[in-house]
């Protein structure tokens, strides 16, 4: 393992802490959304209504903005200082409050033709899609608050705080969790549907992101002051990138659009299945890959700015090789315990039984594609500091076009599942594409390296799957009650069976990877002890 491996695990391992934690704050949000309306129309209603700004906010906050935003505030950081750097930051920044704004606006106008474009099916269930039209209106200015704290986000992973920004999500999610417990069951006093409040709570989510990424901006001396200068060289440079990156990095989100449309027409819950099954499915790519590629990026930045071609392909493959020890097993995992999990999470209040086995279904198809998309996450960002960013435009381009085609086809021999199955599908040609054509620019990308370790992760995930799946099956003798915490018993144990039998045939496998996870673990320990 290169000597930038630590230091990549290091980083990617703080960030992935917060990531964690604001990760498991989404799926306790799920889970108060699931028992306060279970799949039903409202929480379809919402998930549609939501599509559109949270389709922004993928690109916004770990898709474009970021790819094209850091190599340039980087290499304004290096040339100029910090002033420099400084300015620039407020020209962005007042650039997406003005994009975003007119945005907000053509959203908030032209919400009911929007809404018709993608739901039209919506139209047959009565006031459903007039609801779906309100929620799309609320939500609205959440596409400014989001791309300013994406900005920040930037700043602060470039100047190496990773904690903060990546626990920013969490304030969205605590926002969702506190209002729906203390205001949903009083909606009716309050002359509004249940589902309004927690529309109204995503404002509030976002503002709250936003906030609490300035205290760290200012102890490190920036102060946002007013500025637009379409001159200014980083704002265009900015700019530019962020027109074909936001088509670049928007393959996963925009498939997940084209199967919002077509769920739409499977019925009522087809829509909120997939979409809870995407929330379960995201976590391991929101802890793993998103974490490895925002702790890769300003290095990667830094290395191509100083054209070290040889440490941008070791920097790259220790990137790679840290996910795929992670979220190999994860994909194994997330097939064979898929109905446990969505059980234990989501199979409460409203959300039933029959919810819960087309939900896992959904899951098991995603997870499919969990590499792919974190592959992805991790090489189309080093397209952008080489200045290369038409390379992912144009294979995220055509994977839109192939997910097209295989959902149009998959959807009719397979309902709602066959959409899961074209997007991950979708997702694993567009990383392998992705990842050829980066061999080509880097001239290699120690790929022999990365197979061996692919193999020998494949091997020991294997052997995980087969443990977990017998514990699945022997777990129920054991712990026959259906109660939550029974359920909680029984997915610990099986879980816990899994991560041994990892843990061994990793260690058997030297699995270098997972071996200085259990360092950077043991430094930790033995810096806490007293």
């Amino acid at each position: 393992m290169s000597e930038s491996s630590p230091r990549l695990a290091r980083s990617a391992g703080l960030f992935g802490l917060a990531t964690m934690t604001s990760r498991l704050l989404g799926l306790v949000r799920d889970q108060v959304l699931a028992f306060y309306f279970g799949a039903g129309d409202a929480m379809d209603a919402f998930r549609v209504a939501f599509r559109v700004p949270n389709l922004l906010r993928d690109l916004f906050a770990e898709g474009a903005m970021s790819a094209a935003f850091v190599p340039t505030f980087t290499k304004a950081l290096a040339r100029g200082g910090r002033p420099r750097a400084w300015e620039l930051a407020s020209s962005v920044m007042s650039a997406l409050v003005l994009i975003t704004s007119v945005l907000v606006v053509c959203a908030m106008l032209f919400a009911e033709p929007l809404v018709r474009l993608y739901a039209a099916d919506f139209a047959q269930v009565p006031g459903k899609l007039s609801l779906t039209v309100e929620l799309t209106r609320i939500m609205a200015p959440f596409l400014t608050l989001v791309a300013l704290a994406a900005v920040a986000m930037g700043m602060l992973n470039t100047l190496g705080h990773f904690f903060v920004p990546a626990l920013s999500p969490a304030m969205f999610n605590i926002a969702t969790i506190v209002m729906a417990l203390t205001l949903v069951p009083f909606a009716p006093l309050l002359g509004l549907q249940p589902i309004v409040i927690i529309a109204v709570s995503t404002l509030v989510g976002g503002l709250a992101q936003l906030a609490v990424q300035w205290p760290p901006l200012r102890n490190e001396g920036f102060t946002y002051r007013p500025r637009l200068d379409f001159r200014d060289e980083g704002l265009r440079q900015v700019l530019l990138l962020m027109g074909p990156g936001t088509i670049g990095m928007a393959a996963t989100q925009m498939n997940v659009l084209v199967n919002t449309i077509l769920a739409t027409g499977e019925g009522t819950g087809a829509v909120s299945w997939l979409d809870f099954a995407f929330r379960v499915m995201y976590l391991p790519i929101g802890l793993f890959g998103v974490s490895i590629a925002a702790a890769s990026t300003p290095t990667l930045s830094r290395l191509a700015h100083a054209h070290d071609h040889a440490g941008m392909r070791s920097t790259v493959a220790s990137a790679i090789g840290l996910m795929l020890a992670l979220n190999v097993p994860a994909t194994f995992g997330l097939i064979v315990l898929a109905e446990p999990i969505v059980a234990l999470i989501y199979q409460y209040g409203r959300f039933t039984a029959s919810d819960t086995a087309a939900t896992a279904a959904a899951l098991q198809f995603y997870a499919i594609g969990l590499v792919g998309y974190s592959v992805v996450r991790i090489v189309s960002p080093v397209f952008y500091a080489l200045d290369r960013s038409r390379v992912p435009v144009a294979t995220s381009a055509a994977s839109v076009l192939v997910n097209v085609v295989l959902n149009l086809v998959l959807v009719r021999a397979m309902g709602y599942r066959g959409l899961a199955l074209g997007t991950s599908v979708t997702a694993v040609l567009n990383a392998v594409l992705q990842f050829w054509l980066l061999r080509q620019h880097l001239g290699g990308i120690d790929g022999t390296r990365i197979a061996n370790t692919f193999a020998r992760i494949l091997l020991a995930a294997s052997v995980m799957a087969v443990v977990a799946w017998g514990a699945d099956r022997a777990v129920p003798q054991l712990v026959a009650d259906t109660t939550p915490i029974a359920r909680l018993l029984g997915v610990a144990l099986t879980i816990g069976a899994a991560l041994g039998a990892l843990a061994i045939s990793s260690h058997v496998l030297r699995i270098q990877e997972f071996d200085e996870a259990r360092r950077l673990v043991l430094r930790r320990f033995r810096r806490k002890r007293p």
